[in-house]
């Protein structure tokens, strides 16, 4: 982390900021209602990055039952490649169940910057889902960290089969 990154949870207070790093990250941001409902969740953990006092990223994560779905990761682009996205992850992993925690993910199968990053905490590719991205039917990796992916398996992930 460097010194100047600092993580904290995220607020309503911040979603102003949210929304314009949202609309300049992705061709379909979330609306402002979805983080909304993110953040009145008890059980998840929503993240912000600030350097220097200015948001530059943010993590949403939600807790169905046994496993941990990480919702939405963003940084700033012009922070981009910095270890904003790393330090969020960090921090996550810190905060949830230990070693035994099971998460989920989908990912742009194009988006090989972020299919590296999430390759480096574990997650491992067990399929795709046809389509997900409305705005050009792109398909999505589906991915997991799990105690089998970190040894390299994919036995304890449902329905895996690797893309």
């Amino acid at each position: 982390m460097t010194p100047s990154l600092k993580i904290r949870r995220l607020t309503y207070a911040d979603l102003p900021q949210v929304i314009a790093i949202e609309r300049r990250a992705f061709p379909t941001p979330w609306s402002l209602a979805m983080f909304v409902l993110e953040l009145s969740k008890a059980g998840g953990v929503c993240l912000a990055a600030t350097r220097d006092g200015e948001l530059v990223g943010y993590l949403v994560c939600s807790r169905y039952d046994t496993v941990w779905h990480v919702m939405n990761v963003s940084v700033e682009p012009r922070q981009r490649r910095m270890g904003v996205a790393t330090t969020l992850l960090l921090e996550l992993l810190e905060r949830i169940d230990g070693p035994d925690a099971r998460l989920t993910l989908e990912v742009r199968c194009s988006n090989t910057l972020a299919i590296a990053l999430y390759e480096r905490f574990g997650f491992r590719s067990a399929g795709v889902r046809r389509r997900y991205y409305q705005d050009n039917g792109e398909d999505a990796l589906i991915m997991w960290r799990t105690p089998a992916t970190l040894a390299g398996r994919l036995d304890d992930v449902p329905d895996a089969s690797p893309a």
